[in-house]
This record gives structure tokens, C-alpha cells and sequence, in this order.
């Protein structure tokens, strides 16, 4: 263990030193919010999210301050969830923190840190022991020095890989176990410690996968952490370490940064290894010939290169020979049926019922492993048992496509179809409506992928179409694969579905999908009208609206501020932006004709756990009151800080709902801008009960122009004084106060509750709202 992190967390190693893949920093953040939820995601889209901004209010922690409490908070953190997608660095942590602690480096208050795995606890399902036994099973070092009370010492225990549990996990129903001396199921000792029932003076570290966290319900976790992959200096920094040579490290930067796949999945350090194996052997083998630009193009190459090293290594045979031997045909179509079938399953490690499943048995499996050590791993773990698995998901994505694409091609038969389509092998090729069915039936499923499990396995089975990449595949194949008209046919067929409006994130993969096709001309058709301007004026299909989503989604830039007008001032702009909407931090959708359709699906997108809107700008349409309502009854929920609704033609029925918000414990809004709405006094009495509210956390608070009077100064004077307020600006400009008004908010000032530091209010004659140019009184 000490070999393996010589170097670890010191950024890159040295200077001309090859960087193994566990030197590699990443980064751990504090992220506020649920355990998990779940996502109609694939975890590449949750890379191309995190590779463009946070999406949550977050801190930077070093993993051996994982336990201390936040920055203002007392309260001890008993319990953390750290998420990360597969490949990401979270093992990497638990055993930098495990390492550091054995070393005396930190956390010397520690008395004993157990670091267990759900592989290895997987293997344990069905036999009972006690809390003791199972600690003295996979420490016997401690059953040697007779320890047994283990509540008499500090104890970190670290529970790695959440996402591979097979155990059944049941928080409901398990029963409760506060003894650790009681006999009991492997499932039911974890469900009990990590709510706190069994040695509840333990700290607790669990890793997970995104979409898996929600298995632990979240009143059990005390702080979620996040490890974030490469920043984009970071991905520079790698590759110029990674290679001596710097005109050859600037030319593999460069080209990654012209292939936008390539650069988003560099984000993830696994595929930065990936990248630099296969574009090394590339520049050294090619003479400057074409690098791959795609990702199917990469991770053929990769099979290439372990090819290369098996035969050399293991069969004694030139660089020069032919890559595919019946060897490595044989290894590739058992670790691709392996990858497949287990796929199908959500299976991402493998034990040897796994395998015998598909006709692999342990002593096969460990000299696959052996022979391609970079795509498919061996790893022992208690009693010798073996646990198989690929070094990366989406090596088994790909894997899994190969196999499909392979066995059609070969045989005839559809793996994808329930009752499976066999042509004799001497039709395939005459016949390519088989395999154009083939295609279609991928894309189909992939579509219907509740969590989108299936998107990078579509995306290598269409990339596996082109001609390039079954020339790459040659020796593999004993029939001749689709042509040119497949391809273009699969085109098609992806571009109908993109006009079909499917979700966005299975729209955004179909998109992906065509990059793979080497087909750029939707998204072409859009860049132009950006670079010309005239998008605002363009009537775009559903397909052409899905393509601007999509370049806007992918773009180096950050979605800081998303003006819609920029678009185009509409409604039907808005419903089809959504996604963006929901990916930029700050939205603008001033005087854009919106009405209460708009709300609902705005609604929908605060809602989401995953949304990264901060501040929502809906100022100048017609929303009314039944829209603001349905906002508001969502706001609630969600981490907007701030919403501006002035000129919304609301009136004091929309401030009961907003009143709600103010009072909610969960709301985050800090602002809340009502300008120039009808509210009246009636309105301003009903927001008041919400600021009175020990929850409120309002900062500012906008009320020019709304028909206000000294009756509803009153109400606002009497919440401001009564509770503890975070209010620091008021605005009452061109509203009624009156002389009596003014007196009360003035004299608020003596209460050691206020803690208003800015007011503007004015006694305005008339009820028309102020011009851009009139100047406010301010005291």
C-alpha cells in the first residue's frame, strides 16, 4: 500500500517520471444537499456537468479533515457520504486517508480504522456474526490482542463501493441491533451502524457511485462530499508529466482539445491514462498519421495496444505481426459476453457464478486478467476468494458493443431482440436492412433506459459501424461489416428520434451518438446562426432547438448567466431551453411573454436535485398569481438564493404562497423582488407572517411600487422587530407610507432584532410605477 501512494496526492509525479494512475490529484468537496437521487443520467452526463461548474454551494476538504465539523456548525459529524462517478478517485481517498492514519501523519485520536469493501462484504451474504465477529474476521489482529469492546476506543470505519452492494440493504424493516455481541446478517450489522443503533461513537465513511447514494436514507448521513476529477489545467498539467517530450505533450493537448468527447471524458483520470496509452502508441507506430477522434476510435486502439502486449509478452511474437490472433479473438468475445450480459444485469463486478454464467471459469478469468491487465482485473479478497471486474465501466460499455456488434456480424444474430434474429452468415452481408435493424434496435432501447445505462454502449455500437473502425477490427471480423449506406441510413434514423423530442439527456447522447457517425451537420446548422446573429430570428424545428441545447450544454464556456433573450423572447423558447435553464447559475427571462405554462415547467427544473439555478430573473411577464403560486410551492424545495418577479401582475393571493417560502426550513432565497405588483397591504401583512419566521432567511426584500401604506409599514416594522431577521436591504420606494409609516419603521431601528441597514421608502401621490430615471428616497 505504501508503494502505491508514494507519490499520491502531490499533484502529478515528477517531471519525466511516468505517472501511474494513483499519483493523480483529485479534488474532494463539501456538497450541501440529499445522500442521492435518482437520475435519469448516465454518469458521463454527470461528467459533462461537473467538467463546466459546480452545481451545488460547496467547500474544498482535504480527506483527512473528512470527519471534522464545518466551518460554523458544532454539531460533530458522525457519518459521511462521498459520490463520485466510477473511476473518479474515491478508493484512491479512503486509502490515503487509511495510509496517512498508519503512518502517523494524521488523525492520531484514532485509535482503529477499518476499511471494508462491499465486494467483500458481498461474499459474506447469508452467514451471520456478531459486530465483534465480523471485525475479528477481517482484522485478526485484533481478536489476537483480545480487543472486543471496541465502544471503549475511537474507531473510523470506511465502506467502500455502495454502487457493487448485492446485500439487501432494508433501512424499513431490518430490525433494530444495539448489541454487538448479537448474532445476526452481514446486511443487518451495516443497516444498524450506519444509523447510529450498533457502536454509535463510530465515525462512518461511505463511497458510492451517483446514482446508487440513495440507498442510504438521508437523515443517516451527516455531510455529502463530491470528488471532482481534472480541472482543465489540470488535464494539461497530466499530460506534460506524462510525456518528456513537450512538443509531443502539446500535440496530444491540442488534439484532445479539438475532440470535444475526448476532452469532457479526460476529466475522469482513468480515461486520461486511457488516452495517453493509446496516443503514445499511436505517434510512435502511425508517422504522424490521424489520431483518434472519437471514442470509439480510442478505445478500439486501446484493445489494439493490450493485443500488441499479449502477443509480444506472452506469445513471443513481433510488434510487426498481426494484431488479432485466435487467442485474442477468443479473450475479447468471452470478456465481451462477459461485459454484455452482466451489463444487462447492472452488474459491475463479477464472482465466479458471474462467470460460470457465461461459459468463463475462474482459471480463464485470472489469465484474461493476467494477459490484458489494463482492461480486465483479478483482485482477492477474504478467504482468497476472487472478484472480477473491468478496470472502468466504460471499458465494459465498449467491451459489451464489440461483443454485440461482433456476434451479429459474424453469425447473424441480434443480440438486442428478445426472440433473437438469426440470418445465415452468407446473407449478412447482402442483406443490410439485418444490420441497419440492429441499429435501430439499439438506439430504441437506449431511449427507453429509465436511468440511461445503455447511452455509451450506444454510442461505441454506432461508432463500431463505420468503416474506419471495422478496418481497425480486421481479423476479428470473418464477414464484411456494414457500408457507407448503414451508416448513412443509422443517420437517419438517430436524426427522426432527435425530432421525436425525447428527454434531454437521452436527446444530448443522440447527439453524441452522431459525433460518433462522423455526422457534425445539425449541430453546423445552428453554429452558423450563432455567428451570424440572426438566431433570434430563426424558426427552428424540435431537432434544430435540440441541437442549440446541445452545443450550449457541451460548451468550454461557462453557463454563468443564461440570458434568454439572446435567443429569442418567447415561450416556446423557454420550454425548449429548459435544460439550459437548468444548467446555468443565473437565468434571465425578463419580457419574454411568458404565462403560467411557463411556471410549471419551470417548477419542474427547481425541483431537480441536480439543477445548478441560483438566481431566476421571471420580471415584466404575465405570470399572475396561479403561476407564482405553483413557483412558490416548489421554491421551497430547491437552492434559488434569489427571485425576481417585479411587473408579474401579481397580486396579494400570490404572497400567501410566497409567505410559505420565507417560512420554509429548506428554502435558500435570500432575495425576493416584487416591484411593481399589486400586492397592497393585505399582501405585505401575508409576507410579513413569512418574515417573521425564525427560518427566514430573506437578505433583501423589494416592494417598490406596490400599493403599500402605513398599514402594511406596520406589519413589516412589527416582523422586522420581533424575531432575529437577516433583512438588510428594504425597498418601499413609490409606495404610501405615510408620516405614521415612516415613524414606525424608523423607531424599528431601536429593536435589537432589526438589523436593517438599508430602507427606501417615498411618499409618491400617484399610483403609476417610477420611470427608469427617477430617484429614489433613501434614509
Amino acid at each position: 500500500l505504501k508503494e502505491s501512494f508514494e507519490c499520491v496526492f502531490e499533484g502529478i509525479a515528477k517531471a519525466g517520471k511516468p505517472t501511474p494512475l494513483n499519483q493523480i490529484y483529485t479534488e474532494l468537496y463539501i456538497t450541501e444537499g440529499e445522500s442521492g437521487e435518482l437520475n435519469e443520467e448516465h454518469e458521463v452526463r454527470w461528467i459533462e456537468t461537473a467538467s463546466r461548474r459546480p452545481v451545488r454551494p460547496e467547500t474544498p476538504i482535504k480527506c483527512e479533515d473528512i470527519f471534522k465539523p464545518l466551518p460554523g456548525r458544532d454539531r460533530p459529524i458522525r457519518t459521511v457520504m462521498t459520490k463520485g462517478v466510477a473511476g473518479i478517485g474515491k478508493t484512491v481517498l479512503t486509502q490515503k486517508f487509511t495510509l496517512d492514519w498508519a503512518e502517523h501523519k494524521a488523525n492520531q485520536h484514532v485509535h482503529f480504522t477499518f476499511p471494508f469493501t462491499f465486494r467483500e462484504l458481498n461474499l459474506l451474504r447469508g452467514k451471520r456474526f456478531t459486530l465483534v465477529e465480523l471485525l475479528h474476521l477481517f482484522f485478526p489482529e485484533t481478536k489476537e490482542a483480545g480487543i472486543s469492546r471496541f465502544e471503549q476506543f475511537q474507531v473510523v470505519l470506511i465502506f467502500d463501493g455502495l454502487d457493487e452492494c448485492r446485500l439487501p440493504l432494508d433501512f424499513n424493516n431490518n430490525q433494530i441491533l444495539t448489541d454487538v455481541t448479537e448474532s445476526t446478517s452481514v446486511d443487518v450489522l451495516l443497516t444498524n451502524l450506519i444509523k447510529g443503533k450498533l457502536l454509535p461513537s463510530a465515525h462512518l465513511w461511505i463511497t458510492s457511485r451517483p446514482a446508487a447514494a440513495n440507498q442510504i436514507p438521508p437523515e443517516c448521513v451527516g455531510m455529502v462530499t463530491e470528488v471532482r476529477g481534472f480541472t482543465d489545467p489540470q488535464k494539461e498539467e497530466y499530460f506534460r508529466r506524462r510525456f518528456r517530450d513537450e512538443e509531443q505533450a502539446s500535440r496530444i493537448i491540442s488534439h484532445i482539445k479539438t475532440s470535444q468527447s475526448l476532452h469532457i471524458m479526460c476529466h475522469i483520470p482513468v480515461f486520461c491514462w486511457i488516452t495517453a496509452t493509446v496516443l503514445e502508441d499511436v505517434l510512435k507506430t502511425s508517422e504522424g498519421g490521424d489520431l483518434p477522434k472519437t471514442l470509439t476510435e480510442m478505445y478500439i486502439h486501446l484493445l489494439v495496444v493490450q493485443s500488441k502486449v499479449q502477443n509480444v509478452k506472452y506469445h513471443g511474437r513481433a510488434e510487426t505481426d498481426p494484431v488479432w490472433t485466435p487467442e485474442t479473438r477468443e479473450m475479447i468475445l468471452s470478456l465481451g459476453k462477459l461485459a454484455f450480459e452482466q451489463l444487462e444485469k447492472g452488474n459491475l463486478i463479477f464472482y465466479e457464478a458471474d462467470l460460470a454464467e457465461c461459459g468463463i471459469d475462474i482459471r480463464a478469468a485470472s489469465v484474461y486478467s493476467g494477459v490484458f491487465t489494463q482492461i480486465f482485473k483479478e483482485e482477492r479478497g477474504l478467504y482468497q476468494d476472487k472478484v472480477f471486474c473491468f478496470v472502468h465501466l466504460s471499458l465494459q460499455e465498449f467491451l459489451a458493443a464489440v461483443y454485440v456488434f461482433l456476434t451479429f456480424i459474424n453469425s447473424g444474430i441480434n443480440l438486442l431482440l428478445e426472440e433473437r434474429i438469426t440470418s445465415s452468415p452468407s446473407m449478412v452481408t447482402r442483406d443490410e436492412s439485418n444490420i441497419q435493424h440492429l441499429y435501430q434496435s439499439a438506439v430504441d432501447m437506449a431511449l427507453q433506459s429509465p436511468n440511461g445505462h445503455l447511452d455509451l454502449f450506444l454510442r461505441f455500437l454506432l461508432g463500431l459501424s463505420l468503416e474506419t473502425s471495422q478496418t481497425l477490427l480486421q481479423g476479428l471480423l470473418t464477414q464484411t461489416g456494414s457500408g457507407s449506406q448503414t451508416s448513412q441510413e443509422t443517420v437517419h434514423y438517430v436524426k427522426d428520434k432527435i425530432r421525436e423530442n425525447p428527454s434531454p439527456e437521452r436527446s444530448i447522447n443522440l447527439f453524441h451518438c452522431l459525433n460518433e457517425l462522423n455526422d457534425h451537420s445539425l449541430v453546423e446548422e445552428i453554429q452558423q446562426f450563432l455567428r451570424s446573429g440572426s438566431l433570434s430570428r430563426a424558426k427552428f424545428s424540435p431537432a434544430q432547438w435540440s441541437a442549440l441545447v446541445f452545443i450550449l450544454l457541451t460548451s468550454e464556456k461557462d453557463l454563468d448567466v443564461f440570458d434568454l433573450k439572446k435567443y429569442s423572447a418567447s415561450e416556446e423558447a423557454l420550454l425548449r431551453l429548459l435544460p439550459v435553464v437548468k444548467a446555468s447559475r443565473k437565468s434571465v427571462v425578463n419580457g419574454c411573454n411568458l404565462s403560467e405554462r411557463s411556471c410549471e415547467a419551470l417548477a419542474s427544473v427547481l425541483s431537480s436535485q441536480s439543477s445548478s439555478l441560483r438566481e431566476l430573473d421571471l420580471s415584466n411577464n404575465n405570470l399572475q398569481d396561479s403561476g407564482v403560486k405553483l413557483l412558490s410551492c416548489l421554491t421551497i424545495h430547491i437552492h434559488t438564493s434569489s427571485l425576481r418577479l417585479s411587473g408579474c401582475k401579481l397580486s396579494e393571493r400570490s404572497c400567501e404562497a410566497l409567505a410559505s417560502v420565507l417560512s420554509s426550513q429548506s428554502s435558500s432565497l435570500r432575495e425576493l423582488d416584487l416591484s411593481n405588483n399589486d400586492m397592497q397591504d393585505s399582501g405585505v401583512e401575508l409576507l410579513s407572517d413569512g418574515l417573521e419566521s425564525p427560518h427566514c432567511r430573506l437578505e433583501a426584500l423589494r416592494l417598490s411600487g406596490c400599493l403599500v401604506t402605513e398599514e402594511g409599514c406596520a406589519a413589516l416594522a412589527s416582523a422586522l422587530s420581533s424575531n432575529p431577521s437577516h433583512l438588510r436591504e428594504l425597498d418601499l420606494s413609490y409606495n404610501h407610507p405615510g408620516a405614521s409609516g415612516v415613524k414606525l419603521l424608523s423607531a424599528g431601528r431601536e429593536s435589537p432584532a432589526w438589523r436593517l441597514d438599508k430602507l427606501r421608502y417615498g411618499e409618491e401621490k400617484s399610483h403609476t410605477r417610477p420611470r427608469a430615471d427617477t430617484h429614489f428616497l433613501s434614509q
